[in-house]
């Protein structure tokens, strides 16, 4: 997700937020896939009312089938961001009836839980207010309705995995349906999905919105925009080369049909940022750069946290928070993505990567809260982001900002310790392949070192293979041995390998130049050697004085420059950093 950070005294207020984690559908198709178990043969049904726009209440009707004595419903008491919002408190008007419309009596166990005892079918109704602008609220107005269906649906703790629909009667009559839902056979207003964690991940928005679809593009893109003064065809040509780039990075589409929803207009009218979800995704914006800036973030979502999952966020509990190391990794390479897709598709200059990723840098260093919280820890503490005093320098980074220079920093490693035949796009790959495409969540940052372990041993490997002249490898400790160059080479050993000077690589120890990347940056807090780093891509960091300081812990500013003279390898990497480019040798 992308929504504007609270991080006082950091450029980042034009940036994503934390948040957690289908398509336009008023006549298309697709399968949504089940997560949990089989479902039900009886449906839960529910039906949202919208005839009261001036008031900003939605009427909800919850219908339950086959209740057995007693049943237990609940409010998510978060969702979209990394916050506990409690959206039971905007609820109201709770009552049940049985299959007959007897009343029945209904007891409020907690701030999100109520209980009744029936047996068969129950009807719950109640009403709830919104009217928040934005992709991680829901509103209801005179102009649309926008729905993010977690923050208005109750849901049943222990029949997640049923089927369940959902019907929107009343639309007024210029009033269209935009949502990553297969349709009901029933009515245009009907859709359905596989269980409830499947149709909340699908937002709706219900208005006189302007649609189109993107030319060429199998399987199809659709988008909806509602707002005026909008450049369709610039923002249709940019959405285009974000997705023909990002697809082809990762292998192929993941979904059967894809949906940009677009807010646009003043932000006190639609809010700002972005939110992710499995099939589509919700972005509120006032310009068209950070239009597009936010949709190759939340595009590139669909791989790296919507299917590539760490465990830590597996399965979602809606209760109370859920605690990730991960969401450096999470979010903010995903940020790093999304500049990488902007400058390799030719919506950015090399000069505005350079600057943002600069500004990046100017943004953590005037925090002095880097010198101790490391960005592992800035993710479990995604959850104290909605108070204030937190959001001050001395007392958090952002695990966004950190992320993403962590991102662009290990991709130089990567392509560095193997001669630019290995990139952090390989990492993005192989993770891709092991985990979310066998349905596996990842353990946390251990997995991603793992992957980048894999990566390098691969291609380190591999040039051993090609040699065509005999190695001596030598451990740290002991006589060593002779590996033939027509030997197999799986008989080389990880250690022996992260022990082997290669000549590709510029490190001695290239496994544990790896290995210590990680503990000194993700899980440790050591400064970042950015000078180091960067000169490897044949590219200087140089701060200055801030104009006009704007205090004493934003002294400087940096900026950042191709170097006049770079070495064939410098540019060779820096080429791979801006145009997602590899060396020959590569296996």
């Amino acid at each position: 997700m992308r929504a504007p950070l609270a991080l006082t005294g950091t450029s980042l207020a034009t940036r994503h937020s934390p948040r957690a984690t289908f398509f336009y559908l008023c006549s298309s198709v697709f399968i949504c896939v089940s997560l949990f178990s089989p479902s039900a043969a009886a449906t839960i049904r529910y039906t949202i009312s919208l005839e009261q726009p001036d008031q900003h209440l939605f009427r909800v009707t919850m219908t339950v089938p086959e209740v057995r004595e007693s049943l237990t419903v609940a409010m998510p008491a978060w969702n979209a961001l990394y916050q506990i919002r409690d959206f039971s408190h905007r609820v109201g008007e709770v009552r049940a009836v049985d299959a007959a419309g007897s009343a029945l009596p209904i007891a409020k166990l907690d701030k999100q839980t109520w209980r009744l005892s029936a047996s068969g079918n129950v009807t719950l109704t109640y009403s709830i207010f919104w009217d928040e602008p934005g992709p991680f609220a829901s509103q209801l107005n005179s102009s649309h309705a926008f729905l993010n269906l977690a923050t208005l649906l109750f849901y049943i703790p222990d029949r997640r995995a049923e089927d369940v629909s959902i019907a929107f009667p009343g639309v007024p009559a210029a009033w269209r349906i935009a949502v990553a839902l297969k349709p009901s056979s029933n009515a245009s207003s009907s859709f359905v999905a596989a269980t409830y964690d499947a149709l909340v991940d699908a937002p709706v928005e219900i208005g006189p919105f302007t649609e189109f679809r993107l030319d060429s593009l199998t399987p199809p893109v659709r988008v909806v925009v509602h707002g005026e003064n909008f450049d369709r065809s610039a923002l249709a040509d940019a959405l285009h080369r974000i997705v023909v780039y990002q697809t082809g990075l990762m292998g192929g589409s993941p979904y059967d049909e894809f949906l940009f929803i677009y807010h646009y207009g003043p932000s006190a009218l639609v809010g700002g940022g972005g939110m992710e979800h499995s099939n589509s995704t919700a972005i509120s914006s006032h310009t068209l750069p950070a239009a597009i800036s936010v949709g190759a973030h939340e595009f590139f979502h669909l791989w790296n946290v919507k299917r590539l999952r760490p465990a830590s966020l597996e399965p979602v509990d809606y209760s109370h928070e859920q605690f990730t190391r991960s969401l450096w990794f999470a979010e903010g390479v995903t940020s790093a993505y999304g500049s990488y897709t902007l400058v390799r598709t030719g919506l950015w200059t090399p000069r505005q990567f350079y600057d943002d990723l600069a500004g990046e840098i100017t943004a953590l260093e005037s925090r002095p809260a880097r010198t101790w919280q490391s960005v592992e820890q800035a993710s479990l503490d995604a959850w104290l982001e909605k108070n204030p005093l937190y959001g001050r320098p001395e007392f958090s980074i952002s695990y966004y900002n950190k992320g993403q220079i962590l991102g662009v920093l290990l991709d130089i490693l990567l392509r560095d310790l193997s001669d630019n035949r290995a990139s952090l796009d390989d990492v993005l790959r192989y993770l891709n392949d092991n985990f979310a495409r066998r349905n596996r969540p990842y353990g946390d940052t251990d997995d991603i070192l793992a992957a980048s372990r894999a990566v390098l041993t691969h291609v380190l490997r591999a040039h051993l293979a090609a040699s065509s002249r005999d190695v001596i490898l030598r451990p740290r400790l002991g006589r060593g041995r002779r590996i033939s160059a027509t030997n197999s080479i799986s008989n080389i050993s990880l250690f022996e390998i992260s022990n082997l000077k290669f000549e590709i690589s510029a490190s001695p120890d290239p496994l544990f130049t790896l290995d210590s990347f990680f503990a000194r940056y993700v899980s440790g807090t050591d400064p970042l050697d950015y000078a180091t780093y960067l000169s490897k891509a044949g590219l200087k960091l140089t701060p200055r004085a801030r104009p006009t300081p704007k205090s004493s812990t934003q002294p400087l500013v940096y900026d950042i420059a191709e170097l006049p003279n770079p070495t064939d390898r410098q540019r060779r990497i820096r080429d791979g950093l801006l145009r997602g480019t590899f060396d020959s040798g590569r296996p």
